[in-house]
């Protein structure tokens, strides 16, 4: 694209002529024919790096008006023309988009579903948590004229935000992993969360497809009048997409995917069924894609999930972490310690949790009901970090960095440690101190 296009898509003003190739919003990171976006942030104003970023090789500085000068384009918001840039080159590309949001599950079912795709196209998914008003444009604007697919991850904190991220990926294919209790604080009900994750499967157009979990009322209301395909997937029968059986053993697993008639024996390189379910959702958008169902199974013993989601690392003593700490709520939290039992295999089970964030009013509650699970699943050593996790019972800390000096003590060689907490509690530091 043309300095002189991206001018004319932004309402902006320029004198550049040059050709731009990529997107870089760190001038550290810039390539020759970069586009440099100037972004205002808490700590630093990107306009303050044009010139590092020009000197770097940026083709052009995308700025706000006012800091005009050689080498920029000025427009009233570089985040509002990050947007419109990356549309365009969505809209340019010959490239299927899918898109997933769900309260959980969304990043895992983008990495798997990117690893069944690589064997068959080139993939573009969204990396880390590029998922959000400014990770969406940045994940589109990878997209290159091989590029097949692009796997973008929608995240919100609000109702109207995955609209907006939709209007600007277009996705012909929508997957909501689930609904459950998320950002309660600024969405007030459940019923909101499944309000705000409908948007994405009402912006599919009519020959698109919508994969969704079997049987979830609260999605009911916003199924009957949408004009496109409607694909369900879970482990019950009647499930379009079914996860009809999944086994676990020395790090791989198993799964039996039913779907048009037909069951695939797929082998994963992982372990959690809650995974497997996530499977299940990213083989209805293969399978919506038109690519083979025989080979199917192909990339999915080379899952690469991202970092602190479920990640596995073996510990010394034959023992087990899994660091599951980026996000946490009810959902995700129950689905970890069941994952955290089943594979202990008779390792003594040590839960370090943390507080889950953003739950509302009735926060003090969900953190009891995880009390009460830890309790029934037997859990032999509970870790609680932050005012809410009290209610977790076990071992009790206020902060992290106390956590850190004490984990010597708590955690012993063979045992199975699940980490797990809202990323805002910081339990990385956990994880890095356990295994370094």
């Amino acid at each position: 694209m043309t300095t002189a296009e991206i001018a004319e898509l932004t309402h902006g003003e320029t004198r550049v002529e040059s050709v731009v190739t990529g997107v870089a919003i760190d001038s550290r990171r810039v390539t020759p024919g970069d586009l440099f976006v100037a972004l205002a942030g808490e700590r630093a104003n990107g306009a303050d790096f044009a010139d590092d970023a020009l000197a770097a090789g940026a083709a052009a500085a995308l700025v706000p008006r006012g800091q005009e000068g050689p080498g920029r384009i000025a427009v009233d918001d570089p985040l509002d023309a990050l947007a419109v840039v990356a549309r365009e080159v969505r809209l340019r590309g010959t490239a299927s988009v899918v898109g997933i949001t769900g309260s959980t599950g969304k990043t895992s079912t983008k990495d798997i579903l990117a690893a069944l795709l690589a064997p068959h196209t080139a993939v573009v998914a969204s990396r880390q948590n590029e998922n959000n008003e400014l990770g969406v444009p940045l994940t589109l604007a990878r997209i290159e004229p091989v590029t097949g697919v692009a796997v973008v991850e929608m995240a919100m904190r609000g109702l109207g935000q995955i609209a907006h991220l939709a209007a600007i990926a277009r996705p012909q294919i929508g997957i909501v992993t689930g609904v459950g209790p998320v950002h309660l604080e600024l969405l007030g009900t459940i019923e909101n969360v499944a309000r705000a994750k409908a948007e994405l499967l009402q912006a599919l157009p009519a020959d698109g497809t919508a994969i969704v979990p079997y049987g979830e009322p609260l999605l009911e209301p916003y199924l009957a009048g949408l004009g496109c395909t409607v694909v369900s997937f879970g482990a019950e029968q009647g499930a379009d997409v079914q996860l009809r059986a999944f086994t676990a053993t020395g790090g791989a697993g198993q799964a039996e995917i039913a779907l048009r008639g037909r069951t695939l024996s797929v082998s994963v390189n992982f372990t959690a069924r809650h995974n497997a379910l996530n499977l299940a959702a990213a083989a209805a958008a293969y399978d919506s894609l038109g690519l083979p169902l025989d080979e199917l199974a192909l990339g999915a013993g080379d899952v690469a999930f991202s970092r602190w989601r479920g990640e596995e690392i073996e510990l010394p003593g034959g023992g087990l972490l899994i660091a599951d700490c980026y996000n946490a709520n009810p959902t995700s939290m129950a689905a970890a310690l069941r994952h955290l039992s089943e594979s202990a295999a008779g390792r003594r089970r040590v839960a370090v949790l943390g507080d889950m964030a953003e739950l509302g009013a009735d926060a003090g509650e969900y953190h009891r009901e995880v009390g009460e699970l830890l309790g029934e699943l037997g859990i032999e050593v509970v870790v609680a970090v932050g005012p809410e996790a009290r209610a977790y019972g076990g071992r009790w800390f206020a902060t992290v960095a106390e956590l850190r000096e004490a984990l010597g003590d708590v955690i012993r060689p063979g045992d199975a440690v699940l980490v797990k907490a809202s990323r805002s509690v910081g339990l990385e530091d956990a994880v890095e101190a356990i295994a370094p």
